[in-house]
This record gives structure tokens, sequence and C-alpha cells, in this order.
């Protein structure tokens, strides 16, 4: 089978960094390569629930992502692989997350373990761990233990130093690949204190390995994703050489957190996969079910329902293409994106699927009789999203830690004037990554969400214009009145004994919305002149569609977030406003236009293997 990489040659200044164009074509071209997942291939859904029935791993799902090269692009170009821009890697895990998050995350373990190793620029390293991923080696990363979870800080494993090298003692559990993979990148002890600067990256091969000294542990049941490699490895005295090391003794923390910002930001294309799938499956059943002498999808609360889910969706692919374009663009910001975008995305995507459940009734539980229990499943998987490379809660404090210095620095006037359209737009060329612009701490706030007020301004001038504007761009002040009187309350949050204090928590919340707010924004100012005009996805920019609807979901999210942040609601509740009713009948319109047209559900078209429905 020819491999989806040919491009992997070319010298990393010709290759597309920035436009939809080419991550598009080439996350049609994959889906394509795939195979109609209602067929009977290794990523068909007969074939993914019946190994999530047998909790068995998915080998031939994972070899043919091997034999297309997918593996190339969990490498950067320069070092031999086909990563120049995240956006693309982006679309590549949401087009296989869409048809089984199982595979997504068992086979996109191998960068999640070798991130580490790009973020620490350590050369000889680097190219040496390429060349394994290159070949297919899957690399798992070894953070956890089964006393410590995520308290990295109080690990037990140790890296005793030697005359030449490192002797590991200690055990670490709930890792992905753990089993499977040859490599391990390991964080371990490595002065007997501990510390910030106590702890080190060691990248082990377990091929060389002497015999006895280690073991890998037994795989744990989960209640999703039920196949992958989940298990644990223990070292007894293994020896590793000094080249091993990743980076810099005592380094290590500071590069895991750093490298956790990138994949938090990725992780939203499992969630977004996830919610094409789960909404994909809704709409068929309703478009198709006949209840009280009608079809389900006539029935209002249907209807509101799976538009109220598609703006959702909307709304967090917004949030998730700006995320990974600022990984090029704001990497010194990341910690506060990343942060967002590892809450959010997840947090929507399983209130979205939890609302779809309604929809489809009992066949939402059933493991058989209705598309070979597809629902059922998809829930559970996505469930584990939002736990692992950090956790809600995680990523909540993560805000709460910063609340003084993003309030301080709201709205930032000092970033460069082109930063803005290179984050949002999608025409727009990347810069490469930048590792050492990566900072634990966001010094000078948010880019971002700074452009909120500005963006509500530039839209109410639009709305003058264009009466067809003029409800987004209410929202749109809506948004940037309640982000000011957030910051305001920011600053004045003090910290407790113990931690943040309870109430910060939800202001975490309402600043992550308002984060999504300026994303959808931002996206609709910076694209909506070259968005295609002759697609199923044209009806979405016309007259702001998306942006209304979008903004409106983010307004009643806020509100439940943080209750009186977006100030009186004059108007009745929106399950009885009329200009709601026809602002959701449209967007369901333009949800049906994509699904029969067999289309992702998104912003951009593009088309999907499986095509229309029958």
């Amino acid at each position: 089978m020819t491999a989806l990489t040919e491009r992997a040659g070319t010298p990393a200044a010709d290759r597309p960094t920035g436009g939809p164009g080419p991550r598009w074509r080439f996350a049609e071209q994959l889906d394509a390569r795939l195979g109609d997942p209602g067929g009977l291939g290794p990523l068909s859904y007969a074939r993914t629930a019946a190994e999530d029935a047998a909790e068995q791993f998915p080998a031939a799902a994972c070899a043919l992502l091997g034999e297309l090269g997918i593996h190339h692009y969990y490498v950067p170009a320069e070092y031999g692989g086909a990563l120049t821009c995240f956006p693309q890697l982006l679309e590549i895990v949401r087009t296989i997350a869409r048809r089984d998050v199982t595979c997504a995350v068992a086979h996109g373990k191998t960068f999640l373990g070798a991130v580490c190793v790009w973020v620490a620029e350590d050369r000889a390293g680097a190219h040496h761990l390429a060349s394994l991923v290159r070949a297919g080696e899957p690399v798992s990363l070894g953070l956890t233990e089964r006393t410590h979870g995520s308290d990295l800080m109080a690990g037990e494993v140790v890296a005793e130093p030697t005359g030449d090298g490192y002797l590991i003692s200690g055990e670490k559990w709930l890792i992905n690949n753990a089993t499977r993979g040859r490599l391990v990148c390991l964080l371990a002890r490595t002065a007997a204190d501990g510390g910030p600067r106590g702890f080190s990256l060691l990248l082990v091969d377990k091929h060389a390995l002497p015999d006895g000294t280690f073991r890998t542990l037994p795989k744990v049941r989960t209640l999703g994703i039920r196949g992958a490699d989940i298990s644990g490895i223990a070292f007894d005295r293994a020896p590793v050489p000094g080249h091993c090391l990743v980076g810099k003794e005592g380094e290590g923390p500071e590069t895991v957190l750093k490298a956790l910002q990138i994949t938090r930001s990725l992780c939203t294309a499992l969630s977004l996969g996830a919610a094409d799938h789960g909404l994909r499956l809704a709409h068929g059943f309703a478009a198709g079910r006949e209840l009280y002498g009608r079809r389900l999808i006539e029935l209002p609360v249907v209807r509101r329902t799976l538009a109220e889910a598609y703006a959702d969706l909307l709304a967090m692919e917004a949030l998730g293409t700006v995320a990974a374009r600022s990984i090029h663009t704001l990497p010194g910001e990341l910690s506060v994106t990343s942060a967002v975008a590892k809450f959010l995305v997840p947090t929507v995507v399983d209130d979205i699927l939890t609302r779809l459940r309604g929809v489809l009734g009992a066949r939402s539980v059933l493991t058989d009789h209705y598309e070979h229990g597809r629902f059922q499943k998809l829930e559970r998987d996505h469930r584990i999203v939002g736990i692992f490379d950090g956790n809600t809660m995680v990523n909540l404090y993560a805000l709460t830690a910063q609340f003084r210095t993003l309030a301080r620095c709201h709205p930032a006037r000092d970033h460069d004037a082109g930063t803005p359209a290179e984050t949002f737009c999608h025409t727009h060329d990347l810069p490469r990554l930048r590792p050492q612009r990566l900072s634990l701490v966001a010094r000078r706030g948010s880019t971002v969400l700074g452009t909120l007020p500005a963006a509500a301004e530039v839209l109410g001038a639009q709305a003058s214009r264009d009466p067809a504007l003029a409800r987004a761009a209410a929202l749109a002040r809506t948004l940037a009145r309640a982000a000011e009187q957030l910051h305001t309350a920011m600053l004045a949050v003090r910290p407790v004994p113990g931690g943040a204090p309870v109430e910060s928590f939800d202001l975490a919340r309402g600043y992550s919305v308002c984060f999504a707010a300026a994303c959808c924004l931002g996206v609709w100012q910076h694209n909506r002149r070259t968005a295609p005009h002759d697609a199923p996805t044209a009806g979405l920019w016309a007259s702001g569609l998306w942006l209304e609807a979008t903004l409106a979901r983010l307004v009643d999210r806020l509100e439940q977030a943080v209750p009186g942040s977006t100030g009186p609601r004059p108007r009745p509740p929106s399950a009885y406003d009329p200009d709601l009713q026809s602002l959701y009948e449209a967007l369901l319109g333009r949800l049906t236009a994509q699904y029969e047209a067999g289309e992702l559900f998104s912003l951009l078209p593009g088309l999907i293997a499986e095509g229309p429905p029958c």
C-alpha cells in the first residue's frame, strides 16, 4: 500500500505550513484510504465494535495506519519526518478519532511519548528517536505512578547516577503502550531530595535492557478504550547509558510541562472526531425514525438539540484550530491556551454526547442491534479524553495560578501586529515550532482573549452596515463585557492555604468560555472572505450564521458557569425566543446539507469516506 507521506522528503521551506487546502485534502485522502467504515476493513465500525467487546488491541487498524505512513507525522520535518504544521496533525487525529477513539489513542500515543524529545531539542537524541519512530517503533510516556497520579514531584521511580549512566528502579502505572511499545520516555528521580530540579527524562529502549531488569505489568481493564494497552512497567536496577538522558539532568519536569502544552492543545482532535461521530449517528437516526406519527427530526425539541449540538461542535472546532495554530504563533502563551482547550473542548463534547443520548433513546445504550452499538462505545471512549494529559481540574487550576498576570495584561496590546492574523487565518503560513519559546507561564497575558474587545467593536461596525449581523454583534458585546468583569474578579482572587479558592474555578470556567468566543470571532473575521462559496459550508458563513449560533451557545454556557456574568436577560428563555428559533432552524438546515452531501461536520468542506447516506 502506498504511504500518504510522499511530501516527507520535500524541503521544509517548500512544504505547506498553514493553509487549509493541503491539510484538508490530506484528511480527505486519509479517510478515503482508510476505507468505508460501513464495510469490513480494519477501521470499520463493525471491526472496532468487535474489538471493543473482546477488549482487543486494534492491531490491524494500527498496522493500516503504519502502512499509510501516519507515524511519520509524529516526527518534525527537521528530523526527517513529515510534521510541518500542527493543524495538519490535528486533522489527521480527528479523522482517525471520528472512526474510533481507541485507535486514535493507541496509535497517537507515540507522538505523546516522543514530544518531550522534540521539545528538549537534544538533536543527537532527537535524530536517533526519529529514526526509530519512522521505522514504526511505538513510544510511550512514563509519568504516572500508582500512588501519586499526576503529582509528578512525588514520583518514586529512581534513576541512580553511575559513572556512565543510570540504574533505574521503580514502577510506572497506567501507561499507554507500556507493554507493546519498545521505547519509554521516563520521568525519574535523579536527585535524592527530588524537587523541581531533582527529576530527569530518560529515553529507555526495552530491547537494550538486560533480562530480569524490567517487567511489564498486566493490562488494566477500563470502561472506555477497552482495547488500548493501558498497563505499566517496573524496573529493577535497569542500566541505561548516559546518552539516554533527554536534555539536561534536572530539566525533566519543565520539559514535560512544556511538552504537555502541545499535546493538550492537540487532544481537541479526539473530541472533535467523537462529536462528529455522535452527531452523525443522532442525525441519521432522527431523520429515519418515525415517532408519534411523524419523523423524529420533525419534533421541535429534537431539532433544537441537533442544532445546538452542531453549534457547540463548530465553536469547539474554532477553539481547537486556534489552539493548534498557537503552538506555532504564540508558544509563550500556550500554558493558557492549552489549559483552556484541554478543559473546554472535552467538557463540551461530553455535554454534546449526553444530549444526543436523549435523541437516540434506548439505542444509545445498546451494545448490539443498532449500528453495532457505536454510540455507547463512543460515549465510553470519549470520557478518557478529559482525564489523560491533565484532567479537568488540573487544567482549571493551571488557569487560576495565572489569574493575576492574565488580569493585569488584559487586553494584551504589545503583541506583534501580524500575530492575530497568523493565529486565526486558515490560509496564513505558519512559522516553524520554536520549542525554546515555550514558557511555563504566559508573562504577557493572552493575545487571543485580548482580541475580544476590539473584535466585538469591529463586528458592531459591520452590523451597522449589514443588519443580518446585528444579533451576533450584540452577543459579542455581551461576551466582551463579561470578559472585562471576569478579569476584574480574577485580579481580586487571593490564594488560600492548600490552593485556589473554590470560586476561582468558576472564574476559570468563565474565562475559558470567553476565550472560545474570541476564537470564534477571530476565525470569522479572518476567514469570512476566503471561505469557499460553492460548498455545503457556504451557508454557514453567509450572514454570520455559524458565528451567531456559536456566540449564542457560549453566552448560555457562560451564564451557567458564572451566573450573572452576562448581565440582565431581558428576553424570555432561549427555548421560546423567536430569533433563536429561526437561527437554529437555519443552522439545522446547514447540518442536514453537510450530512446529505457526505461532508465532515465542519466550518470547512471535507468529504468523508462513507459518502452521502443511502
